[in-house]
C-alpha cells in the first residue's frame, strides 16, 4: 500500500495540467468521490468555472462492487469539449460505464480522460495520467480524513 500525500499531489497535478493543456477543454467533469480533490485544483489553476461532478460507486474502501452505479449526471449541453478527472483508473469499470452514459446522453460532445494514477490491465486507459499504479493507492483526502470525528 503507497501513501499519496499532498505535496505529491500539487506536483502531479501541475504535471497532468501540462499533459492535457494542448487538449483546452471547456469543461471539467469530476468524478466523485476520488477526482473532487484534482476536479478542484485543476479548476482553480486553468480559472475554469465551468466544472461539474458526476457520482458513482464501484468500490467500497479497497473492496470492488459487483456494478457501477452512475448517478448525479450533469447537465453539459452548453459544453464542446469535456475533461473528465479522477484519481485513478483501477479496473476501467467506471471510466467505460460513464464515459458511455455520456457518449449516449451527450454525443455531439468529446470527452477526454485525466487522471493522477491508472493500472495498465485497466478495460480502459485515460487519456493523459502521470503515474502507473502497482499497488493499492492510499490517498491523503483518504487516509488523513476518514477518521476525523465530526
Amino acid at each position: 500500500m503507497r501513501y499519496y500525500a499532498y505535496d505529491e499531489f500539487v506536483h502531479d497535478t501541475k504535471k497532468l495540467l501540462e499533459l492535457s493543456k494542448a487538449y483546452k477543454a471547456d469543461t471539467l467533469l469530476a468524478i466523485a468521490r476520488g477526482g473532487l480533490t484534482l476536479g478542484h485544483a485543476y479548476a482553480i489553476a486553468t480559472d475554469n468555472r465551468r466544472i461539474f461532478s458526476i457520482n458513482s460507486v464501484l468500490y467500497e474502501k479497497d473492496q470492488k462492487g459487483s456494478e457501477c452505479q452512475i448517478f448525479n449526471l450533469p447537465d453539459l449541453k452548453e459544453a464542446k469539449k469535456v475533461l473528465i478527472l479522477d484519481d485513478i483508473v483501477d479496473s476501467g469499470e467506471t471510466i467505460r460505464a460513464i464515459l458511455s452514459l455520456l457518449q449516449k446522453c451527450f454525443p455531439q460532445l468529446e470527452f477526454k480522460v485525466a487522471t493522477l494514477f491508472y493500472k495498465p490491465t485497466a478495460l480502459m486507459q485515460p487519456d493523459f495520467a502521470v503515474h502507473e499504479a502497482n499497488e493499492w493507492i492510499e490517498f491523503f483526502w483518504e487516509k488523513d480524513f476518514q477518521e476525523a470525528v465530526l
